[in-house]
């Protein structure tokens, strides 16, 4: 993928009601903490996305590298579409859950040679999300070679079924051939989705593949913060999101 830096002083217009939204949550909807589990929703944030989610005739869904089931945990009593994992699990606006088969027992493995580095190193976080594994190390950015290794030895010992997926301050397992703009594909191909503008807004590297498939299909994409990307608009931070979504209708 081509990376290049988001247009000078390219601002997306106001939201538009026939727009399909795809939104990354960390760093896009929450300002990243510390800890994956440090953050907080408000319940302003609650109000807009529900707000947003009438607006767009429920052509709204969350696309995190977090689980299904921690994505509701944050905004509960929210039940939105979600795809979690990059997109390796995914409700769908009818509330059915997807989840792709992957090789559990290898994957477990791998999990408790994860954890013994992190009891050997001192903030590292380690996230255990089921159908795949990440090493946080903003606590501990001097370990970020150690981390990619580690990542990188798994994945040549898994094979072609998973992958190493890097992010901010993460590095990531998880099985290949999946990602977030496979997960927009699919809920394009769904209703309320189907016939709509996919705009996806993120902040990571993870976010590009949303990007690349929105802009392929003829929507747009949102980058969030300072970083080359292949973005058409751009955002400075989370407080600009949120003001740019309460815009919607206005």
């Amino acid at each position: 993928m081509s990376i290049v830096p988001p247009a000078p002083g390219g601002a997306p217009p106001p939201p538009a009601a026939d727009w399909a939204l795809f939104l990354d949550i960390d760093g896009t909807l929450l300002t990243h903490a510390e800890t994956p589990d440090a953050v907080y929703v408000d319940d302003a944030l609650r109000e807009l996305l529900e707000r947003l989610l009438q607006f767009c005739g429920g052509a709204l869904a969350l696309v995190s590298g977090r689980a299904v089931d921690d994505v509701d945990a944050l905004f509960e009593p929210l039940v939105l579409p979600v795809a979690g994992q990059h997109g390796i699990e995914r409700r769908d606006a009818a509330g059915q859950i997807r989840q792709l088969p992957f090789p559990e027992e290898r994957l477990r493995q791998v999990a408790q040679r994860f954890a013994a580095f992190k009891a050997r190193h001192p903030g590292i976080v380690f996230e255990d999300k089921g159908h795949s594994l990440a090493l946080h190390y903003r606590l501990a950015p001097h370990l970020e070679r150690e981390v990619r290794t580690l990542v990188e030895h798994a994945v040549a010992n898994l094979g072609e079924d998973f992958m190493l997926q890097a992010g901010k301050l993460v590095c990531e397992l998880k099985p290949g051939g999946h990602d977030k703009g496979s997960a927009v594909a699919a809920f394009m191909a769904e209703p309320p989705f189907a016939g709509r503008r996919p705009l996806f807004i993120g902040d990571d590297l993870t976010d590009e593949y949303g990007f690349a498939m929105v802009q392929r299909m003829g929507g747009h994409a949102v980058k969030v913060g300072e970083g080359d990307s292949i973005a058409d608009w751009y955002l400075p931070d989370v407080a600009a999101v949120r003001a740019w979504l309460a815009g919607a209708g206005k």
